[in-house]
C-alpha cells in the first residue's frame, strides 16, 4: 500500500502549476495527500516514507540540485507525522480533524526556518539573492528582505497547500480506508 502511495505521490508531484500571486519558481502540488492518506490509513512511518520515495524518485530530474525535494522531505515530516500521530490515538473525525490542523500549522511554522535556512541560502548560489528577492517584488513591490517574503508569500502557500490536502483527506479518507485496510466492502469499520 505504501508503494502504492509513494507512486501516486510521485505523478502528483509531477503535476505540479504555478499560482499566479506567488514567483512563478514556487509551485503547487497535491503529492503530500498521498502522504497524509498512507499516515492515516497505514501509520506515521508508512506517511514518511510516501514522502521519501517521492522525493528520492524526483531526485534524478531535480532542477534544484536536490534541495527542493530535501525541504519538500521535511516539510512532508512536519504535515504527515503529527497528523498520523494523532489519529493514531484517536481514531475518529475529530481526531483527524486535529491531526491534520496539527499538521498543517507546524508545516508552515516550519517552511519558515527549512526556506530562510537551507533552501534560499543554496538557491542563492545559483541565483543572486537580489534577483530570488526581485521576484518577490514584481507582485508586491514593498517586499524589502527575504524574511518579509517568506512571511507574506512561503508561509501563507504552505499553510493553503496544507489546508487543502486536508480537505481533500478528510473528504476522501473513509470512502479510501476499506481498500487502504485491505477489507472488503460490507465489512464494518471502527473510526471514521
Amino acid at each position: 500500500m505504501t508503494g502504492i502511495l509513494a507512486a501516486i505521490a510521485v505523478i502528483l508531484m509531477y503535476l505540479e502549476f504555478p499560482i499566479p500571486i506567488i514567483p512563478s519558481f514556487i509551485k503547487f502540488d497535491f503529492s503530500e495527500l498521498p502522504a497524509l492518506i498512507a499516515s492515516f490509513g497505514v501509520g506515521p512511518v508508512e506517511g514518511l516514507a510516501v514522502c521519501l520515495i517521492k522525493n528520492l524518485v524526483k531526485l534524478p530530474s531535480s532542477m534544484t540540485g536536490g534541495v527542493g525535494e530535501l525541504a519538500n522531505f521535511f516539510i512532508g515530516i512536519c504535515f504527515v507525522l503529527p497528523a498520523g500521530l494523532i489519529y493514531r490515538f484517536r481514531k475518529n473525525r475529530g481526531g483527524a480533524l486535529i491531526g491534520m490542523v496539527s499538521g498543517t500549522l507546524l508545516m508552515a511554522a516550519a517552511s519558515f526556518p527549512i526556506n530562510f535556512f537551507i533552501v534560499y541560502p543554496a538557491y542563492s548560489k545559483l541565483m543572486p539573492m537580489e534577483a530570488i528577492i526581485g521576484a518577490y517584488q514584481k507582485i508586491l513591490p514593498s517586499v524589502d528582505g527575504l524574511v518579509s517574503c517568506l512571511l507574506i508569500f512561503n508561509l501563507p502557500f504552505t499553510f493553503v497547500k496544507g489546508a487543502v490536502d486536508s480537505l481533500i483527506t478528510f473528504l476522501l479518507y473513509k470512502h479510501l480506508s476499506p481498500f487502504l485496510k485491505g477489507k472488503k466492502k460490507g465489512e464494518k469499520e471502527s473510526g471514521r
